[in-house]
């Protein structure tokens, strides 16, 4: 990939061409001298020749303002200066640069929201089909990836490029440990391959990132597939001699193979395969080379299905991977709002059923389930407990009561993760208020009693009149199934 350079020497302009000729420019020498200051961070003479109307969009044999000059060497008051009188921000160069390219190669976080704010394209690609996200991928800038993807929310500039590369190939390819953790964190891990065959992990085998490798091999488990040339990551580091890479991939190759059948079963989403191997009484609690049991997989990949059989069966929902989570952890992070309430719910039912010996078999037959109730017999409960998450309950009154219910602190962070924004918190109060009613039904008990009684215990007396005066409720709750 064409890398921009802005590191070359001031070289005077070749003579005039003929009136005619058309398709490359010749700077005048008050223009030279203007991109030179920009260059050189002279703002008393770009003021001065400013002054003498001289055109700042002026461009060079290879299509360059002084904008380019100034964001590539990173002069904030150039840029101010520029942007306070207009420059333009589309002008490309002959490689298709613009300023905002620039912008993200350089890491310049203070430039980039400036040029931002002024309108620059945030999509714009060069000639080679690399926008911002591709520069900064490539050139190791995390911060310019977190404010265009968590700021900006621009999650479709994770494009492949005009070589099939997306961000986090381009940045293995260049061995950026700390962009390739940003990426994963960001859900942007990809085993996509570019047009030559090439995933990360082949890119980073042939520039010999050692460090990259471990992580990717971290994050999938195909060390011997084949790129176009019908070549290994590991052969791919023997062409190229990288013999501590090399010794590496062969012990790795050895150790890889540790995924269960259960695991890999979770991997490939074969539910009646995980059935019939929880029926063989298979260990549920195996763990593969990264410490990780089949749930946390599961979680990971979002499966409700998977997950449901798991938490039916009993797995151990308090053991962490080798990066220190557990299951419920691990679906926040995703985002999995369906599987973190999952997890909670058996986490709440299974602490009940030692503390209660006698509560624990009737829920444990066919009524038992972990999924979202859309059953008819709930409805008018779960009317209620929604209006009160969504109209009554304050801002952090949904974590008080969460708190009485005895939620721990990272059930209520885990709640908390999947949504944000100032009315964030009716939704998170709702899905606490389902999932403490999943318990009280699968033990049997009135909920509208018992929303009432600890609405007054936990000092919303208000809400509880609220609640009762509300619920004319003509069925028996006793005989409520979890659907």
């Amino acid at each position: 990939t064409l890398q921009p350079n802005f590191e070359f020497k001031y070289v005077p302009s070749p003579p005039p061409p003929p009136p005619q000729s058309p398709g490359w420019l010749v700077l005048l020498p008050d223009e030279r001298e203007f991109q030179y200051a920009a260059k050189m961070n002279n703002l008393e003479t770009m003021e001065k020749l400013f002054k003498k109307n001289v055109n700042i969009n002026a461009v060079d044999a290879l299509k360059r303002t002084a904008f380019h000059f100034a964001v590539a060497r990173s002069h904030i008051s150039v840029v101010d200066f520029l942007l306070h009188h207009k420059a333009r921000l589309d002008m490309a160069d002959q490689h298709g640069l613009t300023v905002i390219h620039l912008a993200a190669w350089t890491g310049n976080l203070d430039i980039m929201r400036k040029l931002v704010k002024a309108g620059a394209d945030q999509k714009a690609k060069n000639e080679e089909g690399m926008n911002v996200l591709h520069f900064a991928a490539q050139n190791n800038s995390v911060k310019i990836v977190d404010y265009f993807l968590q700021d900006l929310h621009l999650n479709d500039l994770n494009k492949p490029d005009g070589k099939g590369k997306k961000p986090f190939l381009l940045a293995s390819e260049k061995g950026h440990v700390d962009m390739i953790n940003n990426l994963i964190t960001l859900k942007l891990f990809t085993s996509e391959r570019d047009k030559e065959g090439n995933t990360a992990l082949h890119l980073a085998a042939k520039n010999g990132h050692s460090e990259v490798v471990e992580i990717l091999l971290e994050q999938w488990e195909e060390i011997n597939e084949l790129n176009q040339n019908n070549n290994s990551a590991l052969q791919i580091a023997v062409q190229n001699g990288h013999l501590s890479l090399v010794t590496f991939l062969i012990d790795k190759h050895i150790d890889l193979q540790k995924n269960s059948p259960l695991h890999l079963a979770v991997i490939n989403n074969h539910l009646p395969v995980v059935k019939s191997l929880l029926d063989a009484n298979h260990d549920i609690n195996s763990l593969n080379h990264r410490q990780e049991t089949p749930l946390h997989l599961a979680a990971d990949l979002g499966n409700v299905e998977l997950v449901e059989v798991l938490l039916k069966t009993g797995c151990n929902l308090k053991t962490v991977d080798k990066h220190g989570k557990t299951a419920l952890a691990v679906a926040s992070r995703s985002s999995h709002a369906l599987i973190v309430d999952m997890i909670i719910k058996a986490e709440r039912y299974y602490a009940t059923k030692q503390e209660h010996v006698a509560y624990s078999d009737d829920g444990s037959g066919l009524d038992l389930s972990f999924k979202q109730d859309h059953s008819t017999q709930t409805k008018q409960i779960r009317s209620s407990l929604w209006n009160l998450a969504y109209n009554q309950l304050k801002p952090q009154e949904w974590k008080k009561l969460a708190l009485f219910w005895k939620f721990t602190e990272e059930q209520i962070k885990a709640i908390e993760e999947q949504w944000t924004g100032k009315k964030s918190y009716k939704e998170h109060g709702n899905r606490m208020l389902l999932i403490w009613l999943h318990g009280i039904l699968l033990a049997h008990q009135n909920p509208v009693k018992h929303i009432y009684e600890d609405l007054v215990e936990a000092g919303f007396q208000h809400l509880a009149e609220k609640i009762r005066a509300a619920s004319n409720v003509d069925m028996d709750f006793r005989k409520c199934a979890i659907s």
